[in-house]
């Protein structure tokens, strides 16, 4: 499987992460990596060079807003897709997509997905930013 498209899923709850990657594992030609929070996940995602990256929101240490700005200002990650698959609206109340990002931070996801996610719409939106 050495052509398979690597997904990176930066995710601190356990079970999103092990949800995400079942999803996946049903689509060939994807393997997937994962990191439990921001910081480690920003790291992973230098280090490995994924070629899609599923964020969560509200990590420990670094929040997926920041750690998706910083990956947007590193040159050699700055056009890797980024996927926020996030559960901020059940927790905040509000709202909220990447038209929003766009507006707030100047900078948009690929996609943005609230949880709970259907894993068919999360298997549809990863084959096509991935171009399978």
């Amino acid at each position: 499987m050495s052509d398979a498209k690597t997904v990176l899923i930066v995710d601190d709850e356990a079970d999103a992460v092990e949800f995400v990657e079942t999803a996946l594992s049903e689509i060939d030609g994807v393997a997937t990596i994962s990191a439990n929070d921001g910081l480690s996940g920003l790291e992973k995602a230098k280090e490995s060079k994924p070629d899609l990256i599923i964020l969560d929101v509200q990590m420990p240490g670094k929040n997926g807003f920041d750690v998706f700005m910083d990956l947007r200002n590193e040159p050699s990650m700055k056009d890797t897709p980024v996927i926020m698959l996030t559960g901020i609206a059940d927790k905040v109340g509000i709202r909220f997509s990447g038209g929003d990002m766009g507006d707030f931070m100047g900078k948009e996801p690929d996609a943005y997905i609230e949880k709970p996610v259907d894993p068919a719409e999360l298997q549809k939106t990863v084959t096509t930013v991935l171009g399978l």
